[in-house]
């Protein structure tokens, strides 16, 4: 990726820099073909990646809808489309229906260790094969080590790799990030052989629960995308809240 200076900076993203506004910097990248919606380009707005943010400029972005992937923080800004919408879950006020009650009964036996966000074998192996399951002929198959610490961690950000296990078998990696108001839901894999046991949905429903207890507001999930099937299952926690225009609102998606 080769960002270009980005010259149409939206004004509601400068608001959470404050004093910072004068040493830290956006970058929009050229239209590119959109990972989620084969017949539409996608334009990408970066935290100028030569800034390592600290948790509070982190936090301020998320809460104006931006990602983490790497080290960059980001978030779509296509002139034309408003399709990915960013969703976040107020974790105070969320009730599992009764699927969700019957998945963290169906996985009582799991118990969740937080580990340091560093390179092990064992959980490389299971991303690859969940890389292999869900995402074979794409992008990202075949991945390799480097590439992988990559994706998933940040030398600024305060991560934490969630493990999932049944007795002393890793069912499933959460990568969560910390931040001031809420947790980020970074990315999840998890034993693609396991599926009775809907590893991705308890994972959510995890880290509803740990932000609850840590006392955050905000489960972060990132973006939903109507017409994206994968991302259908982010509807399936309420309440909801979406942010476009510069302000959350609540509301049901209709899939």
């Amino acid at each position: 990726m080769v960002p270009g200076p980005g010259r149409e900076i939206p004004s509601e993203v400068w608001s959470v820099l404050d004093s910072s506004r004068s040493s830290v910097g956006f970058f929009l990248t050229p239209p590119h073909k959109c990972g989620y919606l084969a017949d539409r380009n996608a334009v990408t707005i970066f935290l100028d990646p030569r800034k390592r943010p600290n948790t509070r400029l982190y936090t301020g972005l998320s809460e104006h809808g931006f990602r983490r992937s790497g080290d960059h923080v980001y978030r779509p800004q296509c002139p034309d489309c408003q399709a990915c919408i960013p969703v976040r879950v107020p974790v105070e006020e969320f009730v599992p229906t009764r699927a969700q009650r019957r998945t963290l009964q169906r996985n009582a036996d799991i118990t969740l260790i937080p580990k340091a966000p560093v390179y092990s074998q064992e959980h490389f192996a299971l991303y690859s094969r969940y890389i292999a399951a869900r995402h074979a002929g794409g992008s990202m198959e075949n991945p390799e080590p480097q590439g992988y610490l990559e994706f998933l961690t940040a030398s600024w950000a305060d991560s934490v790799f969630y493990e999932f296990r049944a007795g002393s078998r890793l069912m499933a990696v959460a990568v969560v990030d910390h931040l001031d108001d809420g947790l980020s839901a970074v990315y999840t894999f998890f034993d693609p052989d396991e599926r009775h046991r809907s590893l991705g949905r308890l994972a959510i429903l995890k880290q509803i629960e740990l932000a609850r207890t840590l006392q955050l507001k905000w489960l972060y999930l990132g973006y939903w995308i109507a017409e994206c099937q994968k991302m259908s299952y982010k509807t399936e926690y309420s309440p909801l809240e979406y942010f476009r225009a510069g302000v959350w609102s609540r509301f049901r998606p209709r899939v």
